[in-house]
């Protein structure tokens, strides 16, 4: 009886785990660090951000990507008053920030499912232009939520994974204000996509 009740629990457990293993978010960036932008953003006189926007084609969660958006213009509604205060010089910088992919757990799913939801995760590059069209950067930024880390704390963790990205990107924004030096994408190595071979 208690070889079998323990054959069973074992059973479980290695389902389990496979189970949650199945529900690893397949969403992955590039890289780790983005690239300088080819030069400073204060060589702009004005600075404007449009309405973030899914990647042509693309359908995804729509209030993951408005949190996004929202907290990306809080984070930086102050910065752009002060650099749009100065005086114009007849260049405008454009930054348009575009999900390319995501997986957003709702609290509801979390509170049902917990981990078994699976992970969430989302990758967004935003496109910098000058007012000729001409690219100054195209910064990629990642963030994911791990399912067991999200389950357990009932979606805080998928919430948290959006406030981050758009914490990232503000960043970057405001780091190559001065200076052109580049930033973090938000990856680590094993959220890394492994290069294409032939």
């Amino acid at each position: 009886m208690y070889k079998a009740s323990r054959t069973t629990i074992l059973a479980g457990a290695l389902l389990t785990v496979s189970m949650l293993q199945g529900c690893a978010t397949p969403i992955k960036a590039s890289s780790t660090q983005n690239p300088a932008p080819s030069e400073a953003f204060s060589s702009f006189g004005r600075i404007e951000v449009k309405p973030m926007v899914f990647a042509e084609g693309y359908k995804g969660n729509q209030a993951g990507m408005a949190k996004i958006d929202e907290n990306i213009r809080k984070d930086l509604a102050e910065s752009l008053r002060t650099w749009n205060a100065a005086p114009a010089n007849g260049r405008v910088l454009t930054i348009e920030p575009i999900v390319e992919e995501i997986q957003f757990k709702s609290g509801a799913k979390r509170v049902f499912l917990g981990p078994l939801a699976g992970s969430s995760g989302v990758r967004m590059r935003v496109m910098i232009r000058d007012n000729k069209g001409a690219l100054v950067a195209t910064p990629e930024f990642f963030q994911r939520a791990d399912a067991m880390a999200a389950g357990f704390t009932f979606g805080v963790h998928d919430n948290l994974m959006l406030t981050r990205i758009a914490n990232l990107t503000s960043a970057y924004i405001k780091a190559n204000y001065v200076r052109a030096e580049g930033g973090p994408t938000g990856a680590d190595d094993k959220a890394v996509a492994a290069p294409m071979t032939n």
